[in-house]
């Protein structure tokens, strides 16, 4: 049997391809074994973090990874994009409500607090009206201050979660957010069927994403979109 200090040279050398090919799109590679029943996988801005079952063996877990590489390469400038633009918000002086600038300037405790109220009067009716269209419903619908995404759907629980910054944006990227986590109760990954299940009921669905990913603006509106 290999003793600790063994066990972790013997992980490190099997993770070593995987940590430099990931650090040449400037990903950070953590690997945790931890008590969980399969592999999870959270793709944040510049991390990329494992938790493996501690049983599995570390090539196995290696493999899993390899598997996944193309995924975490194509999507991580989106999600390091999004971030950004979620923090030029953040920043930002200028406070905006569904896509126009107030003229009113506030703490950022006091803006969340008035984004996370906006957003609670609008919801109800949004999913009225996109749950019937997308032919899926949640079960719970729920606002948080997430980091790194503007949505969320836990598809066991049926439970949607929104991002409490969605209301500086127009209120069509947060129908789109809906429209989107509903779309993953027909399929929870983002596979060329869930894309299409997306672009089905909201045909415009690319431009209020590049919007949140911070491609899209006001001005590059198409004249299509009413």
């Amino acid at each position: 049997m290999l003793k600790p200090h063994h066990r972790e040279a013997h992980h490190s050398l099997i993770y070593q391809p995987l940590h430099e090919q990931l650090a040449a799109a400037g990903i950070r590679l953590q690997v945790r074994h931890k008590r969980v029943k399969n592999i999870n996988f959270r793709l944040k801005p510049n991390l990329l973090a494992v938790s493996a079952p501690s049983k599995l063996s570390s090539q196995k877990v290696a493999a899993a990874i390899t598997q996944r590489l193309e995924w975490v390469l194509t999507q991580h400038p989106k999600i390091v994009a999004a971030h950004h633009s979620r923090d030029q918000y953040q920043r930002s002086e200028t406070v905006r409500l569904w896509g126009k600038e107030q003229s009113i300037t506030m703490e950022e405790a006091q803006r969340l607090e008035w984004y996370r109220q906006e957003l609670s009067q609008v919801m109800p009716s949004l999913f009225a009206k996109w749950q019937p269209i997308v032919g899926q419903w949640a079960s719970e619908q729920r606002i948080k201050k997430m980091s790194t995404r503007w949505g969320s759907c836990n598809v066991k629980a049926r439970r949607v979660w929104l991002s409490v910054y969605l209301p500086a944006f127009p209120i069509d990227c947060t129908e789109y957010v809906i429209v989107h986590e509903l779309c993953h109760l027909h399929h929870a990954n983002h596979s060329p069927d869930f894309w299409q299940a997306v672009a089905k009921v909201m045909p415009d669905y690319r431009y209020w994403h590049d919007m949140l990913a911070g491609k899209a603006t006001a001005s590059q509106r198409p004249a299509n979109i009413d």
